[in-house]
């Protein structure tokens, strides 16, 4: 079998590609590469000097426009002065294992940038997007839970893996209900899911158990440049909706991009819908039409 890597990149000249959180890990990786085969990548970053720094690593068509996407008003300045077709939105930006803090919009920073913002950012940018929506999820969405009866987390005690682990699932969930979606309204828009496997990078360097993981069972664990494959992967080949990109090792842990299938819990339609339509009233973002319909 083929090992697909970013030297197998098609020429992106003349495509537009937004990235989320592309000043480091693998979203700068990502933005390197496609920016290398001619596409125009756009650096939507939360820190702009530290987003200007990195583009000046990256030879190619680059720009650096503010966005955090755990603020739903940033989220809303960025789309709205959006104008132009995007052929690739790269939902890249996440945190992972951090304490509880509450955002100016109520939710917890994990959930807020994992799910709330690539959700509400996807929804405004739509209308522009003329391909594909690429969301980096992680295989920890299997250890997730969809909460519907507390998406905001206000009701329970906050438990910082845990709500890594629904936001992701909930990231899944709603990759797959807009698919449906897209396919319901007559779209050719894609939206696929792409997660690295374990990636060494910064995600969770700042953690003790990622420290001693990245320390001594490095060689497991894909680096960044491995990491970054099946978004590469997954925002540049032929492949349908829907589909699952990740590492083709055991456990998806590392190895080359492949098409898997994410968890039961993920295809779940009855409750890809029910979220859907829950966050968009909290966000006041996506059309809550029936997929039905």
């Amino acid at each position: 079998m083929t090992k697909w890597t970013a030297t197998d990149l098609p020429d992106m000249s003349g495509r537009t590609v937004v990235i989320t959180g592309a000043s480091g890990g693998i979203g700068l990786v990502t933005a390197r590469e496609l920016a290398r085969v001619g596409a125009q990548v756009i650096l939507a970053v939360r820190n702009v000097a530290k987003g200007e720094e990195a583009a000046a690593t990256i030879p190619g068509r680059t720009e650096v426009r503010e966005l955090d996407v755990s603020d739903l008003a940033s989220v809303r300045r960025f789309a709205a002065g959006w104008t132009g077709p995007i052929d690739v939105l790269i939902n890249n930006a996440g945190i992972m294992n951090v304490p509880l803090t509450r955002t100016a919009d109520g939710f917890d920073a994990q959930t807020a940038t994992n799910y709330f913002g690539p959700f509400a950012l996807t929804n405004l940018l739509l209308p522009h997007i003329t391909d594909r929506v690429v969301s980096v999820a992680s295989q920890l969405h299997r250890l997730g839970k969809t909460r519907l009866d507390d998406l905001t987390g206000q009701n329970r005690p906050y438990k910082d893996m845990d709500a890594y682990y629904d936001s992701k699932l909930n990231l899944v969930l709603f990759s797959t209900e807009l698919q449906r979606r897209l396919t319901a309204s007559g779209s050719t828009v894609r939206s696929i899911i792409a997660h690295p496997g374990i990636a060494a990078t910064n995600l969770v360097s700042h953690t003790l158990s990622g420290r001693l993981m990245f320390g001594t069972l490095s060689f497991l664990l894909n680096d960044a440049e491995h990491g970054a494959l099946p978004s590469l992967f997954a925002a540049t080949q032929d492949i349908p909706g829907n589909s699952y990109v990740g590492p083709s090792g055991p456990g998806s842990v590392k190895g080359h991009p492949k098409i898997r299938k994410p968890a039961a819990a993920g295809l779940d339609a009855d409750t890809a819908r029910e979220l859907w339509t829950l966050t968009a009233e909290l966000t006041g973002t996506g059309p809550q039409r029936s997929t039905a319909a």
